[in-house]
């Protein structure tokens, strides 16, 4: 695998249905307001297309863009990334209970000229940093789970 060639399998579990899940994760304009550690902005550029700025625990960001390629809600969706970022990524939801079980494959060439030429050396550091960014998503999707919840409780939403 080039150094540069990234493969990340995340797992979470949620109190949450796959629907829920699928709802909040599948609406990708929302991801600055309750992932804002990672998504500082989304912009529509067409049909299920989006433009990305991101950022992780170290001093850069990435600009890159994403298209769903494959629906399969509410058990999850595929997507092709380019930019900063090039490859794709597979979320899948599964019912475990009164809970989801979460898996998120990442597998991405990077591009950014930072992350191309600084990898050889400081890959595990770009890794880790990547893990930080899907920690956050983990702690703000509990918050807007319980968000959610709330206002269902409250008969707003």
């Amino acid at each position: 695998m080039p150094w540069n060639d990234y493969r990340f399998e995340t797992r979470w579990r949620v109190p949450a249905t796959p629907e829920e899940v699928s709802e909040i994760l599948g609406d990708a304009m929302s991801l600055p307001r309750w992932w804002p550690a990672v998504y500082l902005e989304v912009r529509e550029t067409g049909p299920k297309v989006y433009a990305l700025h991101t950022r992780g625990r170290l001093p850069y960001t990435l600009r890159w863009s994403f298209r769903e390629t494959r629906s399969n809600a509410p058990y999850g969706f595929s997507l092709e990334a380019w930019g900063d970022l090039e490859g794709t990524g597979v979320w899948t939801f599964t019912r475990d209970g009164d809970h989801t079980a979460i898996h998120y494959l990442w597998i991405v060439h990077a591009r950014k000229p930072l992350l191309r030429w600084l990898s050889p050396l400081l890959k595990p550091v770009f890794a880790a940093n990547h893990h930080w960014a899907m920690a956050r998503g983990e702690e703000s999707l509990m918050r807007e789970i319980a968000r959610r919840g709330q206002l269902r409780q409250a008969g707003i939403q």
